[in-house]
């Protein structure tokens, strides 16, 4: 079952999760001074998310001078802390995500196809673009490990959106 679709214009529900090697855990959806863009992987098992965040962390200075940046999966901490170490990340890397907290988010939750796989459910990739205020601008969801937002054209499309102060879209 998955949840409605994301209300875009609203303020999104308040999260924290914890982050590797931190005491603090990260939180979303409470006004900050910034904008913040969260990137939700499937986790440890998904090798197309190594791609996807490593292509993220070449670019990650580009991103982080426009907004804050929030990686988070349902993993548990020590997979996270194995991902961390394997791939050498510079972003925060934060673990733990709660299905209620995906179904917030309207992502799409999926079993896992087998033991070798992960052993507990987990939320497909999911991009939002938050505004200082907790409000919700941008959603890129995807059902399946495949369907990625192209990181260079979000970048570039989040810094009009906020330089322009744009409003959201898809809300007729």
């Amino acid at each position: 079952m998955t949840s409605p679709k994301p209300n875009v214009g609203a303020k999104i529900e308040e999260m924290s999760f914890p982050v590797v090697g931190k005491t603090e855990p990260v939180t979303i959806g409470k006004p900050t001074d910034r904008w913040t863009m969260l990137f939700v992987y499937r986790g440890k098992h998904c090798p197309r998310c190594k791609r996807f965040l490593n292509k993220l962390n070449a670019a990650l200075p580009a991103w982080t001078d426009v907004m804050n940046i929030v990686v988070v999966s349902a993993d548990t901490e020590e997979k996270a802390i194995a991902d961390k170490a394997e791939f050498g990340w510079d972003f925060d890397l934060a673990y733990g995500m709660t299905v209620p907290q995906m179904r917030s988010l309207g992502l799409y939750v999926s079993e896992p196809l087998s033991e070798a796989e992960t052993t507990d459910q987990f939320a497909e990739p999911g991009a939002f673009g938050i505004r200082p205020n907790g409000t919700l601008m941008l959603v890129d969801i995807s059902n399946g490990p495949a369907a990625r937002p192209d990181l260079e054209e979000l970048l570039d499309g989040m810094k009009f959106n906020i330089e322009n102060d744009r409003p959201e879209r898809g809300t007729a």
